[in-house]
């Protein structure tokens, strides 16, 4: 079992932006982290859990996501990101990330547990802590997904 606390923040929505992760297995421990120019705080959200499952080297394994995101865990949990597949996710918002996320949540057994954020779980506060600092820079990456749709939609 291997599991993965995930937090998102941006500075402004949107605003630079920034994910963090801890991944734990048995005494094993992993910190990452990311910082985007110019993102959304759901993006961030849902970014951190799709690189803590692109992380793992393996496939089928069991993995716990602990996350304080009802936009995410929602949507997996009680199964919206499906019917949003169905409808080719007409009108919803994250297409690419969350097309990114249906290709890696299938390799392994995923379960979603959602935690009150700032509520004194440490994994959590450590992982908003490293989500923070990436969105406060300085190197930043281009979010390729959300600047390319912000630019289309201006002149659309």
């Amino acid at each position: 079992m291997i599991t993965i606390y995930t937090d998102g923040a941006s500075k402004g929505n949107p605003g630079p932006g920034g994910f963090g992760i801890v991944l734990i297995s048995g005494k094993h421990r992993k910190e990452i982290s990311g910082g985007y120019r110019k993102t959304t705080n759901n993006r961030m959200e849902l970014l951190a859990v799709i690189a803590g499952l692109e992380t793992l080297k393996k496939d089928g394994i069991n993995v716990l996501v602990y996350s304080d995101s009802k936009y995410v865990v929602d949507a997996i949990e009680k199964g919206w990101v499906h019917k949003w597949l169905k409808k080719g996710f007409k009108g919803k918002k994250n297409e690419d990330l969350w097309r990114r996320f249906l290709k890696i949540y299938p390799k392994h057994k995923v379960q979603f547990k959602w935690v009150k954020g700032h509520a004194g779980n440490s994994e959590n506060e450590r992982c908003d802590q490293l989500a923070v600092q990436a969105a406060e820079g300085p190197q930043f990456l281009v979010d390729r997904g959300f600047e390319d749709a912000q630019s289309t939609s201006l002149f659309s």
